[in-house]
């Protein structure tokens, strides 16, 4: 009996070590892992949205040193912005006009020097990276099949769907994206990208579809690491270096921003994306511009044209969708968003000549309103703007 006690003692001691051993190996892991599961606490989300290199794989987007693209400053007066910040808990508010920065404000204790976290917004500038690579012939056509240049897709719910399927959220593969949900598809995607997984591989992993690809939209955040996928098949490079060269020096931003990746140095493109909120209103400023910037044709007017065009095939009452741009189905201004959770947008409104990026970080954000709010201010500014 001493015998077995001392030797499941000793063995007791060695599962302790070991246990510890791949605690301390793991523990950027966990640490990661810990951060998903607390990342949009009360507590802690204002300071996460601003500081998400603390808590994931990231890398640089490094921009050559240079002036940034001047937002002529011309003050105007605002509505009233009270009772929307505090019940949509704005973080930051950069307003342009005729290409000036004619508000800037910012909430929650954070600065104009924090890079805030993109989310969905992300989406809006890989569509743009899209434009540019189709119009420089490394993509022949959206017709093409995402498989053309990705061909670890085929065999599965991918294959068969074309770039424009997927630029339109219409691929047809089946995909929870309910964010409240811990076993959803889209948590089972966050924790992946935490754990240093493949996010290549994620996407490969999907085989179930809901529909025939082209039948219907349905918002499918995983289409759009497609999209990258298609973009680094063909190109033969990463998102993060054609967005450098190709988007982001061009449009001469403020600071370096950053994605987060997964832990094969992927971006995370479809909402990983970290910059400052001038930042964000100067991709809005080009697509306003019809993609010139500084008389240089960044982005194809065409494209612009094409992606902020409502062509998602049956999207439901009162949802409008063109290339991972949004568009209210209620509006005569010819006004299109891009849109990501917890309340980040870019607003463009070409008629007033408005530009509107918001960060936020709105717990609430999925109540019903809480999206409607956002349009009527962005309405309402631009009116106050424009002298409407």
């Amino acid at each position: 009996m001493r015998k077995f006690l001392k030797w499941g003692g000793v063995a007791l001691l060695v599962l302790v070590v070991i246990l510890g051993a791949v605690a301390l190996w793991k523990k950027d892991d966990i640490a990661r892992l810990l951060a998903v599961n607390s990342l949009f606490s009360e507590e802690k989300i204002v300071k996460n949205f601003s500081h998400m290199d603390e808590m994931f794989y990231n890398e640089p987007l490094v921009l050559p040193e240079g002036e940034a693209s001047p937002l002529e400053p011309n003050p105007m007066d605002m509505p009233d912005l009270s009772q929307w910040v505090k019940d949509r808990t704005v973080t930051g508010l950069v307003v342009l006009k005729d290409g000036q920065l004619v508000h800037e404000s910012y909430y929650q204790g954070t600065a104009d020097t924090d890079r805030r976290i993109s989310w969905s917004v992300a989406k809006s500038f890989l569509s743009a990276l899209m434009g540019i690579v189709l119009a420089e012939g490394d993509i022949a056509s959206i017709g093409d099949q995402v498989t053309k240049y990705a061909p670890s897709l085929k065999g599965s719910a991918y294959e068969g769907a074309t770039i424009r399927n997927v630029l339109n959220m219409a691929s047809g593969v089946h995909f929870d994206e309910d964010y409240l949900d811990f076993n959803s598809d889209i948590n089972k995607m966050g924790r992946v990208l935490a754990l240093g997984g493949s996010m290549d591989e994620f996407a490969a992993g999907i085989t179930e579809r809901d529909r025939a690809p082209g039948e219907a939209w349905q918002y499918v955040s995983i289409d759009t690491h497609v999209l990258g996928m298609v973009i680094r098949g063909a190109t033969g490079r990463s998102i993060k270096e054609l967005m450098v060269e190709k988007l982001l020096t061009p449009l001469g931003l403020e600071a370096d921003p950053y994605y987060l990746t997964d832990g094969n140095g992927v971006a995370f493109v479809l909402g990983g994306l970290n910059m400052r909120t001038r930042d964000y209103a100067r991709l809005g400023q080009l697509f306003l511009q019809y993609g010139v910037w500084n008389g240089a044709q960044l982005v194809p007017a065409d494209w612009v044209l094409a992606s902020t065009e409502n062509s998602a095939p049956n999207t439901p009452e009162g949802v409008g969708y063109g290339f991972q741009w949004w568009l209210p189905t209620d509006g005569d201004e010819g006004e299109y968003f891009a849109r990501g959770i917890y309340g980040q947008y870019i607003y463009v409104n070409p008629t007033k000549g408005v530009v509107i990026a918001l960060n936020a970080a709105d717990r609430d954000f999925t109540k019903p309103g809480a999206n409607q709010q956002n349009i009527d201010m962005f309405r309402a500014i631009a009116n106050r703007v424009s002298g409407g």
